[in-house]
């Protein structure tokens, strides 16, 4: 088998095949790090290349096997991991030079799953510093290019991610979502991007933006295999006080087909849609009503004002909980005549412009006089968001929207932050109510440029939304392709 065969394989097809030895871990490894020396000098969806380690890791697969042991679900599928997740001995950076150097001395738990279940990690990826951001434009390192359109930002704030994926780097990634930070590049990208069940998936080793919201989920390059991965990484982790016991996904339920399934359209999320965004989220709706699904819009009217609360709590929650980058600790250390100096200058030059910002709003937020009317009131509107999403799914199995309400812009088109916060403005609401969504690419605009259909579903309905997002994508008739793959026929 080729490499340009085995980089375009699922990592269902990959696992299947290592496990019954029609080829090698080794073989898939060597010919997705191949593709990585031959495009990542374009994309540059890679912090941290793990070659090494990588073909270690897939010898060790193969070892196994010849001593007839048995193989995990993931055997020797190649999987990048978002920048902001520990793995012991590695350097982890949050693509912020407050952080550059730094070793952590354990692992995610995440990763710990993913590699007991033989799946074998290539990289740390990129992302928007501190997972602060929609484009991948504000890593302290370099910007990543979407490999569908090298002019184009892939999303963020997991665009490097959501760029190996798309690029054929990896079958499977691993991102974070706070706001939308899976999902939205997922759809600029052309791939499916998971956000799970807050609670679902063990934040163990992530480092936290805004620990109510942040939440770790797959993409992939298709639903069955976010399936499988989210089957891996889901269930109950005492190391993280926010995960839910007995609780996890089972691959399997997500079987069987929509006929009878009740889906809502949110009216909120229809406006500001792009024409072709718009166009692509009614050949959706028609194509889920020809498969039997009864379909007509539904109100979330809270979910309008999620855009507004978000900027307040996760700013918040972000100002606490970077506070720990001090230079006293860990990370870089820029010396001072004294402590507050060394403070200043530490986190001065340690952190880019857009983590300044969002920490300046979370502490006034949180500021004696204005914790009661900024971040005490974006709660509340938490809260009637949560209860709004609680009556729709009263009346419908799922929910469905545009996940972006356009497709990728160019690098710098979005200059000022409120045009930038906007890209979120579909995929937020989920956030604030704790629920799973997920993106699938279902159609291109004029120019070949992806178009996402996000679905989304009460807690734990993760079944039913797999169910709704494989219908989808069979109705898809938009496949994408790197930039270079389309210039090469």
């Amino acid at each position: 088998m080729s490499d340009a065969q085995f980089v375009e394989m699922s990592a269902v097809d990959i696992a299947a095949g290592v496990r019954s030895g029609a080829f090698s871990a080794v073989e898939v490894v060597t010919a997705h790090l191949k593709q990585i020396e031959s495009y990542d000098h374009e994309v540059k969806a890679f912090v941290t290349q793990m070659s090494d380690r990588a073909l270690e890791a897939a010898r060790a697969v193969d070892e196994k096997r010849a001593r007839g042991e048995e193989l995990g679900a993931l055997a020797g599928v190649p999987v990048a991991l978002k920048d902001n997740m520990a793995y012991r001995g590695v350097e982890t950076t949050c693509s912020s030079k407050i952080l550059r150097g730094w070793i952590p001395p354990y692992t995610a738990t995440v990763v710990e799953r993913l590699e007991a279940a033989g799946a074998i990690a290539i990289g740390k990826t990129n992302l928007d510093e501190f997972a602060m951001g929609s484009s991948t434009e504000n890593s302290a390192f370099f910007p990543t290019r979407n490999p569908i359109d090298l002019n184009r930002v892939p999303g963020g704030s997991s665009g490097g991610s959501a760029a190996s994926v798309a690029a054929r780097f990896a079958p499977i990634a691993i991102g974070s979502d706070t706001g939308g930070s899976i999902r939205q590049p997922a759809s600029l990208c052309g791939v499916v991007g998971v956000k799970p069940t807050y609670g679902l998936v063990s934040r163990y080793g992530l480092i936290a933006f805004a620990s109510s919201l942040d939440q770790i989920g797959p993409f992939a390059r298709s639903v069955e295999d976010s399936s499988l991965v989210l089957d891996v990484i889901s269930g109950h982790d005492e190391r993280d006080s926010t995960s839910l016991s007995g609780r996890s996904y089972d691959h399997q339920a997500s079987d069987g087909g929509i006929e009878g399934l009740r889906v809502g359209v949110i009216t909120e999320m229809m406006d500001g849609l792009s024409d072709s965004v718009n166009k692509a989220l009614a050949q959706a709706i028609e194509s889920l009503r020809s498969m039997g699904a009864l379909v007509d819009e539904v109100s979330v009217p809270a979910a309008k004002f999620g855009l507004t609360a978000y900027y307040l709590i996760a700013p918040a929650e972000a100002s606490s909980n970077l506070a720990r980058f001090d230079g006293v600790r860990y990370g870089l250390r820029v010396e001072g005549k004294d402590m507050n100096e060394t403070y200043e200058l530490t986190r001065g030059q340690g952190f880019g412009p857009e983590v300044k910002r969002r920490i300046m709003l979370g502490t006034y937020a949180l500021s004696a006089g204005y914790y009661d009317a900024l971040y005490g009131k974006a709660q509340k509107v938490r809260t009637l968001i949560a209860n709004d999403f609680d009556a729709a799914y009263s009346n419908y199995d799922v929910l469905i929207s545009a996940t972006s309400p356009t497709v990728a812009f160019e690098f710098n088109a979005k200059s000022d932050p409120l045009s930038m916060y906007m890209s979120d403005v579909c995929t937020i609401p989920s956030n604030l109510a704790g629920h799973p969504a997920m993106s699938v690419p279902f159609a291109g605009d004029e120019d070949g440029l992806p178009i996402g259909i996000q679905v989304l579903a009460p807690s734990f309905g993760e079944s039913v939304m797999f169910k709704v997002a494989s219908a989808l994508e069979a109705a898809a008739k938009y496949r994408a392709v790197p930039q270079w793959a389309s210039t090469e026929k």
